[in-house]
């Protein structure tokens, strides 16, 4: 499966500072010190419908993470996945009589042109689990034969007590697992497994569903947690970074892919950092596919709105804050577009020296993306009130707020 395109990252004079993030593991704030070549996955899409701000939001703040890297002068090594054979796409195309892989190509192929709309960078590995399920289903057989997996009913099943760190990554206790695992796609209460937290990695070959070749495990397709395991382990290998993705995916898909990872090695982690996104709400509700409530990123580029104003309507809220979508988020959003086009635009200005070092100050602390603005805003007003005589300072703010926070101006 392909990515979408990269826009440039200009170079900027000087050296970013390392980033400070939060890390829902340890709930603190950790200074991560990638190697040369820094590692991140970020959970992709189900493909059953369009892009929408939810989404929007939680992949701008990985791109963040890669952009402060970049600014330190290393490379990213960016691994993204895409679910594209699930429940609730099958619901869906089922519902709306289409053809499943249909329904998921053209899902996936919207998401690429938002992605690339809003000039976030693309991952270097760009995987659906279709195509990932030769290099998955040896990892299931494996875990079944060292004891860690057992078969019920012709489905196969992990043991959470098979990884003694199983639980640390969302540091929730028994009863509030169990609540959140029947919420989000898990089976508690399904009789005879041994744990009612216990998640499928291989689920036997339904009638009239897609299924594939499982070898020993027969027919079937791929649990939900394993496919990110499979993808992650094969391009990153354990000890990658940051695992990233909203804050609705640290129970039970990444405690689950974790203990996965960590039966599977007998290492530990398997990622340094655990980093979430908020969620962001309309008319009171999280967004989400289920309820409806969705701003849709495609809608918005039809309706004529300029994708660099989405992506500040983004920015002006921290990554990890829940909030809501309203229409004066946008509104504010395209009045500060214009604001900052404007003031790039003149053919002088204050120093830019002092507002790039604030943004990379607040990026790097725990991607503040307000505070970056900011500091933006700041400078702007101070060419308004006292104008300015460094004829080099307009083109060094705007290639900052391109390569710091995506925009172009």
């Amino acid at each position: 499966m392909h990515a979408w395109p990269a826009s440039e990252v200009p170079a900027l004079p000087g050296k970013g500072r390392d980033l400070r993030i939060h890390d829902t593991a340890t709930g603190e704030l950790v200074t991560l010190d990638p190697g040369p070549v820094a590692r991140i996955y970020v959970c992709g899409i189900t493909p059953y419908d369009a892009t929408h701000m939810g989404h929007a939001a939680t992949y701008n703040a990985f791109d963040l993470v890669q952009r402060v890297w970049l600014d330190t002068k290393r490379q990213v090594h960016y691994v993204q996945n895409v679910t594209d054979v699930d429940d609730p796409l099958l619901e869906r195309a089922t519902r709306d009589g289409k053809d499943w892989v249909e329904l998921a190509e053209g899902e996936t192929a919207l998401f690429r042109e938002d992605m690339t709309a809003l000039r976030l960078l693309p991952p270097r590995h760009y995987i659906g689990a279709v195509e990932a399920i030769p290099g998955i289903v040896p990892l299931v057989e494996r875990l079944r034969d060292m004891g860690a997996a057992y078969e019920l009913e012709g489905d196969t099943y992990f043991s959470v007590e098979s990884d003694p760190h199983f639980g640390e990554v969302s540091g929730l206790d028994a009863a509030a697992m169990k609540l959140l695992s029947a919420e989000r796609g898990g089976d508690p209460e399904r009789p005879g497994k041994k744990n009612p937290l216990d998640p499928m990695l291989w689920m036997a070959a339904r009638e009239g569903e897609p299924s594939w070749d499982g070898a020993s495990l027969g027919r079937g397709r791929p649990g939900w947690h394993i496919e990110c395991v499979a993808i992650a382990l094969d391009h990153l290998g354990m000890g990658f970074d940051v695992q990233g993705g909203g804050s609705d995916l640290a129970f039970p898909h990444h405690e689950m892919g974790a203990s996965h990872a960590q039966a599977l090695t007998g290492e530990y982690p398997f990622a340094k950092a655990y980093v979430h996104a908020g969620m962001v709400a309309l008319d009171g509700a999280k967004m989400s596919k289920s309820k409806g409530n969705l701003v849709f990123v495609s809608k918005l580029r039809r309706d004529g709105v300029d994708p660099a104003a989405i992506r500040l309507a983004l920015l002006a809220h921290h990554y990890r804050a829940d909030w809501e979508w309203t229409d004066s988020v946008l509104t504010e959003a395209v009045e500060r577009l214009g604001r900052w086009r404007a003031a790039v635009s003149r053919p002088d200005g204050p120093s830019a020296d002092a507002v790039v070092e604030e943004m990379r100050e607040a990026l790097a602390n725990d991607l503040d993306a307000p505070a970056a603005l900011a500091a933006v805003d700041r400078w702007v007003g101070l060419q308004d009130a006292e104008g300015g005589t460094d004829e080099g300072a307009p083109g060094v703010v705007s290639r900052a707020v391109d390569a710091l926070l995506g925009v172009a101006l």
